[in-house]
């Protein structure tokens, strides 16, 4: 049987350049329940431009090994590279972004134009998710967050970022909190103090635009559903962002993924 040779990034749980003969859906169920060495949490990776070539990654190498097994079957995984991934990767090579659940259902995420009035003074949730991993508070939009994560000019930063705002009412929670102190978080490892104080130094402060949250992103523990927009890949100079579809559209052409997001 004549199988397709592809090639994926994995963004989350690890970072690797994946050669592989599984079509997208049966690659995001062979990474979340097919394997002996399986991980239990949300997979998200992008399929590559098949042609994408960089001097960084040995590709025509190692898709020599990407054959068929010898009962026919497909060859699953060829990990290529699993270190400094993404900065390497051109973002005109991403071609589809996949989020698959631990269940192993998964939806495409087409590239589309970022259109997001900028409002001053409104403060987002970030969660970073590779290479960095940070969840991070900001009063800069979608598009600016991506130019500060990545200007070599701060030392916190990163040649290029995969990342994505989370859809909370801050305000609103921290009222709720303020009622009730035993309010529980929608975000784990994240207590609602920290996110208060984070909050109002933020607005305190003129200059101040960016605030850590958590050393970890905890992306398994947090909904899709809390996904704002999207998903953004971005160098200083360029974006490419990844569309979320609305929960009613994923609700109807996705209903098992829709169950378990």
């Amino acid at each position: 049987m004549e199988y397709t040779n592809r090639l994926y990034v994995i963004l989350h749980p690890n970072h690797a350049l994946i050669g592989s003969q599984l079509t997208p859906d049966q690659f995001a169920r062979h990474y979340t329940s097919g394997s002996a060495k399986h991980h239990s949490g949300k997979v998200i990776f992008a399929s590559i431009d098949p042609t994408f070539r960089n001097d960084y990654f040995p590709i025509d190498e190692a898709m020599k090994d990407v054959v068929p097994h010898e009962d026919g079957r497909p060859k699953a995984t060829k990990f290529i590279s699993t270190y400094r991934v993404l900065e390497h990767v051109d973002q005109e090579a991403i071609d589809r972004l996949y989020l698959a659940t631990q269940e192993g259902y998964s939806i495409e995420l087409a590239p589309g134009e970022w259109e997001d009035p900028y409002e001053e003074g409104f403060v987002r949730i970030y969660a970073e998710i590779n290479p960095m991993r940070m969840l991070a508070l900001s009063d800069y939009d979608l598009v600016g967050f991506g130019k500060f994560i990545t200007w070599e000019g701060n030392f916190k930063s990163a040649p290029r970022q995969f990342y994505t705002q989370l859809d909370i009412d801050i305000i609103e929670l921290l009222e709720e909190f303020e009622q009730n102190p035993f309010r529980q978080s929608p975000i784990q490892n994240l207590h609602l103090s920290t996110l208060r104080d984070a909050f109002y130094e933020v607005k305190r402060y003129t200059g101040k635009h960016t605030k850590g949250l958590c050393l970890d992103s905890s992306l398994d523990n947090i909904s899709y559903r809390f996904i704002r927009h999207g998903f953004m890949i971005a160098t200083f100079e360029k974006q490419r962002f990844f569309v979320m579809p609305s929960l009613s559209e994923i609700e109807k052409n996705h209903f098992k993924f829709f169950r378990s997001m």
